[in-house]
């Protein structure tokens, strides 16, 4: 039996719905045994998938989510670890970083996630600046 618990009018109803054989419901209200006859029985549910929309495009019909190509300076690039937007970018060019330095903070699925530089070194180039709409794999910064 399923249970439910109603208030109408500012009464409390527990109902309790056994079972529906031919039209008719085992319902059971505040203790109550009713037998409760069903208009019409239930009709299959067809399931409906929608179709994914195409992706989001500006004005000019760039896509809004672009992978940009890796940096071509010299140095080990720091990737997103996962589709996202760069909520800040916590350094500049020619900072000195340790590898547990934030370096960049993406949100992706509603929380932030501090990306870390991973290595020791100096910011040789930041690929991406805040409000950037990123793809896993992405080059947020190079560090030499």
């Amino acid at each position: 039996m399923k249970e439910y618990k109603y208030k109408i009018n500012g009464n409390t109803y527990n109902v309790a719905i056994g079972d529906i054989d031919n039209g008719i419901a085992q319902v059971e209200v505040n203790g109550v045994p009713y037998k409760v006859e069903l208009e019409n029985k239930a009709a299959s549910v067809k399931s409906v998938v929608p179709k994914p929309s195409a992706a989001p495009r500006t004005a000019t019909g760039e896509k809004v989510i672009a992978q940009r190509p890796a940096s071509s300076g010299a140095g080990t690039p720091v990737k997103a670890p996962l589709p996202g937007v760069v909520m800040s970018v916590a350094v500049n060019v020619g900072d000195t970083v340790k590898a547990s330095d934030t370096v960049i903070v993406l949100e992706a699925m509603k929380m932030e996630n501090s990306i870390h530089a991973g290595r020791d070194g100096v910011v040789a180039s930041i690929d991406v600046k805040a409000g950037d709409s990123v793809l896993e794999g992405t080059t947020l910064i190079t560090i030499g």
